[in-house]
């Protein structure tokens, strides 16, 4: 078993390699060109190109969902993105929130965090800026943004808990945030559960739906709900790497489900848990 700095370590390779890599050549190597899917990390990317802000230098074909959509974002609101990567959802966040908002995304991966600055000057974007971090210790203050957004994230983060205490810190009373993650019904069988390229892919770093939506309810959020679920289904060439045929079908025959769902919540109006920042 990795411990938490090795596995962090893990992700911060993989995703800088990531950043060097235009869209097409990650569409090239997964299940998203229709050819082959020798690759993890965006089986399960959903199609930006329709929303206002969109802009294909920031896509990577990341991400699990459209938290964006979902988001309930406003003109003027303080919005933050974490694990941003290149700038996707956080230019579309800034469509919304306009010239009286403010969008800042966070990573722990410098390329990333290169790749976005590069894309916001081209913007001309005074208003949306990327902060190198830890989404465990967020370099943000207290009661900040109105409005979190993170999109396939989390599951790639082995203390998911101590995640939703910082995005608990950092919401304003009464804000709130709409994230898309990877989460599992049943059990990954231990060959998954133990491999690099799959947690790196959001997979085997996913936990039980049930303690996900746990772990938000124990940081105090209220109004806990499901904005949107999908199922994952790993192709057989990915699986191929790790099971014999036999194994993959009593893989598909199992009662495990792998989905990608958006949740929202919401910081109360009036709150006191000790180190929100609001008591």
């Amino acid at each position: 078993m990795q411990t938490e700095t090795e596995l962090k370590n893990l992700v911060k390779e993989k995703y800088s390699q990531i950043a060097d890599q235009p869209l097409s050549q990650n569409q090239s190597s997964c299940c998203g060109s229709g050819c082959c899917s020798d690759e993890v990390y965006n089986i399960m990317s959903d199609d930006y190109s329709t929303l206002e802000g969109y802009n294909p230098d920031a896509d990577l074909g990341l991400g699990c969902g459209l938290p964006t959509e979902f988001a309930k974002i406003k003109e003027g609101d303080t919005v933050i993105d974490l694990g941003s990567g290149a700038g996707n959802d956080a230019f579309v966040a800034r469509s919304v929130t306009g010239d009286s908002g403010k969008v800042i995304g966070i990573d722990f991966t410098e390329k990333m965090i290169e790749k976005a600055r590069i894309n916001a000057d081209k913007l001309n974007l005074n208003n949306v800026e990327f902060r190198l971090g830890d989404i465990e210790h967020m370099p943000v203050a207290a009661n900040t943004a109105d409005v979190i957004v993170s999109n396939c994230v989390l599951n790639l983060v082995p203390n998911k808990a101590n995640v939703f205490k910082e995005i608990f810190r950092v919401l304003k009373p009464g804000g709130h945030f709409s994230i898309s993650d990877i989460v599992l019904e049943g059990m990954l069988p231990d060959k998954l559960k133990e491999a690099a390229e799959l947690y790196a892919g959001c997979v085997s770093g996913a936990i039980q739906k049930e303690e996900y939506l746990g772990h938000i309810k124990t940081s105090g959020f209220q109004n806990i709900t499901i904005q949107k679920q999908k199922s994952i289904i790993l192709p057989d060439d990915i699986l191929i790497n790790y099971f014999s045929k036999e194994d993959i079908d009593a893989f598909r025959n199992s009662n495990v489900g792998i989905y990608s769902i958006t949740v929202y919540a919401e910081k109360p109006k009036e709150c006191c848990t000790p180190g929100s920042g609001c008591c």
